[in-house]
């Protein structure tokens, strides 16, 4: 197992002592900065990062805005490096999961006196919560988004299905699926992509780790998540053909390629599948009219409880430029911008702006998917379990055929001693 955890914890204290570098800034100083703006990952559509750009250097001549785009794999490690050192990017985006271990150790400048002029009681409230500690505000909404499912609808007419109306059943549907297609997969599930396996654990009744006094009770290894898992197990063996030990990056290659008949994933996938075949990473429009999508239907016929995926944004504790830092913050929460993201599928960090997703079958798909939307344990802890892999492994070793309850308990075990340690 990898260890990754361990650096994030040791540079807590490091990230705490930076946190009083800086709550104001020289304005001479600020004349003729760099400021560096971290954003993760290809979500942020090119639109948005041209206005953020042309709009920060407008209205700071002489200064300039560079994006550094960062990949999700070893984000933890890399941001506790660098949000702890003299050569820290200025604004920086997180996992929403991730947030809390950044705002509780202090790497983060306090926005609490611009919680208002920000975006206020506009702002996503389950956003704002994991982005605020001990009652100040570090970190803002970005955006939120969560999982639905993706299919060809040639495929179910083939197979004479329909839109599924309860877990069980969609989980029928995708093992039929596979079997009418032998090779390819009637729902892609690479083994790592733990978020996925999150609905069927909440949907049984189970939790992946609860409050427990002071300490964190760890409950994958409960009957009800055990229920859980073993469905998350038959559908991975049963329905998917993807490798066992892939992440769940570039879901739209297998459905582009015909070879992944449904996948889950969250609602920008869309426009991943119908990027231009001459994009940096082809989609296949084509597509278009054989694509449809749905919430991932619940055990009792709603919408299941899915993980709400997306991000924060603050100011890192340590920039030089506090003032241009904020300045770039408000127009990344503008509403300029943030309609850029619910243009493109993504909901916006604001409350007034959720209706820029539109009014069609994915905008209603993410309405539905919203509503039941959970997030990962609200421990400071939280990012160390992701970084050190503990849920990426786990579900490695289900989709491998693995004993699900032996695996839940050491699972367990590693959760506790991290958010417990």
């Amino acid at each position: 197992m990898r260890n990754l955890g361990i650096v994030a914890l040791g540079a807590a204290a490091a990230l705490t002592l930076a946190g009083c570098a800086t709550t104001g800034g020289d304005a001479a100083s600020e004349e003729g900065a760099e400021i560096r703006v971290w954003l993760v990952g290809t979500d942020t559509p090119d639109a948005a990062r041209e206005l953020l750009v042309e709009t920060f250097e407008e209205e700071h001549p002489g200064s300039t805005l560079v994006i550094e785009e960062q990949s999700w794999d070893g984000l933890v490690d890399r941001l506790t490096t660098s949000l702890s050192g003299s050569d820290s990017p200025d604004v920086v985006e997180v996992g929403n999961t991730q947030a809390p271990a950044f705002t509780s150790a202090g790497a983060f400048m306090d926005l609490t006196d611009h919680y208002d002029e920000l975006g206020g009681d506009d702002l996503l409230p389950g956003f704002v919560e994991v982005g605020s500690y001990d009652e100040k505000f570090y970190a803002a909404p970005l955006y939120s988004g969560s999982s639905l499912v993706f299919y060809k609808k040639d495929a179910f007419a083939a197979s004479g299905i329909e839109v599924p109306t309860t877990l069980d059943q969609y989980v029928d549907q995708a093992i039929q699926l596979a079997n009418d297609n032998p090779g390819k997969s009637g729902v892609w599930w690479p083994g790592q992509n733990w978020y996925a396996a999150l609905p069927y654990i909440w949907e049984a009744g189970g939790e992946v780790a609860v409050p427990d006094g002071e300490e964190w009770d760890a409950q994958l290894s409960s009957p009800e998540s055990i229920e859980g898992l073993e469905m998350v197990q038959k559908v991975m063996t049963e329905a998917s053909r993807a490798p066992k030990d892939a992440n769940e990056s570039n879901p739209q290659v297998g459905f582009c390629d015909g070879t992944s008949l449904q996948l889950a994933a969250p609602a920008w996938v869309k426009w991943s599948i119908l990027a231009p075949e001459d994009a940096e990473t082809p989609g296949c429009p084509d597509q278009e009219e054989n694509l449809g999508v749905y919430a991932l239907p619940g055990a009792d016929g709603d919408a299941a409880q899915v993980f709400a995926g997306g991000s924060n944004i603050g100011i890192s504790a340590n920039t030089k430029h506090p003032e241009l830092a904020l300045d770039a913050l408000k127009i990344i929460l503008s509403d300029e911008f943030q309609t850029i993201y619910g243009e493109n599928g993504l909901v916006p960090a604001k409350l007034s702006l959720g209706d820029t997703v539109g009014t069609d079958e994915v905008a209603q798909a993410i309405s539905a998917a919203a509503g039941n939307a959970k997030l990962t344990p609200a421990s400071p802890k939280w990012a160390d379990v992701e970084a050190a892999g503990i849920l990426q492994d786990l579900f490695v070793n289900i989709a491998q055929g693995g004993d699900v309850a032996q695996l839940a308990e050491e699972a367990d075990q590693q959760i506790e001693d991290i958010l417990n340690g």
